[in-house]
This record gives structure tokens, C-alpha cells and sequence, in this order.
């Protein structure tokens, strides 16, 4: 099983080659590629906010 940092890294690896990709195509421009790519930024620091949580109540 991956570990937390090992997901957030391949999360946002993700991320970054939609953008890439879609930018390449040249469908970056389309509302919907927008905002599924936005969310995904969003949530993406969702989780990296709830470790953060969990981490400081842990310790």
C-alpha cells in the first residue's frame, strides 16, 4: 500500500499532466476540462490539508 506522500505525488503528477496534455490538444480552453482540472487542484489540497490535521493531532 502506498504511503500518504506517495499518493499526494502521484496526485498531483496527475494534475500536472492533464494541464499538460489538454494544453497540447488545445481543449484547455473548454469550461468542463477547466473545472474538472480545478477540482482536482481543489481537492488535492483537501487532502493535503487533512493530513496536515492528522498528523498534528497525532503528535
Amino acid at each position: 500500500m502506498p504511503t500518504r506522500n506517495t499518493l499526494a505525488l502521484i496526485y498531483s503528477g496527475l494534475i500536472v499532466a492533464g494541464f499538460l496534455v489538454f494544453g497540447i490538444i488545445g481543449i484547455l480552453d473548454y469550461f468542463i476540462v477547466k473545472f474538472i482540472l480545478f477540482s482536482s487542484f481543489a481537492l488535492l489540497a483537501f487532502y493535503l490539508i487533512s493530513i496536515l490535521f492528522k498528523d498534528a493531532e497525532s503528535e
